[in-house]
């Protein structure tokens, strides 16, 4: 398992992981199978959206702050069950598939880490699963 360090910088803030993410599969020279991409955190998630224009993620933090605002009459002492819903709205994981080591992806799709209770370190596991019908046994 592979541990990817991040500096988030806001209380809502997400940041692109894409290249991070391609960097260790060519690094580690993973093929074909799956990759999973982990959050373990519960005031942040990952999600794939579109990477090509950052008006989408900043309308998404906006539509996200508008349906799960800060304060609502929560009842959870910390005081941020706004951003435990969001990461649960966003989930903890991502599943890439992988062929010929490369990530099996649309056009438009980037990877994004979801910080919700920022500015934080966080960590995110990125795991490999060989697809074992297209390894070779000697």
């Amino acid at each position: 398992m592979i541990e990817l360090n991040l500096t988030t910088r806001h209380r809502d803030h997400w940041l692109e992981i894409t290249s991070e993410v391609e960097r260790i599969i060519e690094q580690h020279q993973w093929k074909d199978g799956t990759v999973t991409i982990y959050v373990p955190h519960t005031t942040a998630g990952v999600t794939i959206n579109e990477n090509a224009d950052a008006h989408v993620t900043a309308d998404l933090i906006q539509a996200l702050q508008k349906l799960v605002p800060w304060e609502d009459n929560y009842r959870h002492a910390e005081g941020n069950t706004a951003a435990h819903l969001k990461a649960s709205l966003m989930g903890a994981s991502q599943t890439l598939l992988l062929r010929n080591g490369r990530w099996q992806r649309g056009t438009w799709q980037g990877l994004y880490f979801c910080e919700f209770d920022g500015p934080r370190q966080r960590k995110v596991w990125i795991q490999f699963h060989p697809d074992i019908n297209r390894c070779h046994i000697d």
